[in-house]
């Protein structure tokens, strides 16, 4: 898949132990009711990320752009160009819809590199319509240039691990792995 000069593939997926039965949420907290389990399916099956891109935050230049996720792929790759590591600001936007009612969207990203987590940044939407695309922006502050790890060693080496939550309730989860070019 291609999106300008980047080449990306990626995908949106639910954990694994999350894929095979409700009764995961079940083992999760015994005390989840039946109806709040065939709630929570029918987030998961009404939520779809249509697209995210990445800005230069100070020019709102696209350095990054994907348009066409999958949400049924396990772990997969994203080429980045190096050129964002250089910004000081990443303004991400993130396009999603949703078929059902959420009270209190958030996400959760982990860094990982070479398996151990860097950092670790929360955001929260809040209230989603039902039967809505809405635009999600969030800006990511940057290290300062001495302490940031060159593109060379980043490279195959991060992870991004994303999580998509309705309060506590898991919704969608996706893994990454970066290449910057």
């Amino acid at each position: 898949c291609h999106t300008g000069a980047v080449e990306v593939c990626s995908s949106w997926t639910y954990p694994h132990s999350l894929r095979n039965s409700d009764n995961a949420f079940a083992a999760m907290d015994p005390g989840i009711s039946a109806e709040e389990l065939a709630r929570l399916e029918m987030i998961r099956q009404g939520f779809r990320i249509n697209g995210m891109n990445l800005r230069d935050a100070s020019t709102g230049r696209v350095v990054w752009e994907h348009n066409d996720w999958d949400t049924t792929a396990g772990e997969t790759s994203a080429q980045v160009p190096q050129e964002i590591l250089k910004c000081r600001q990443v303004a991400r936007e993130i396009v999603f819809s949703s078929q059902e009612v959420m009270s209190s969207l958030r996400l959760v990203q982990t860094v990982l590199f070479k398996g151990e987590q860097l950092e670790e940044w929360n955001f929260s939407f809040g209230f989603v319509i039902p039967n809505s695309t809405n635009t999600w922006q969030q800006t990511i502050e940057a290290a300062d240039e001495e302490e940031m790890i060159p593109a060379e060693l980043l490279s195959g080496n991060v992870v991004m691990q994303t999580t998509f939550y309705d309060g506590d309730a898991i919704i969608l989860s996706q893994s990454v792995r970066i290449y910057y070019v």
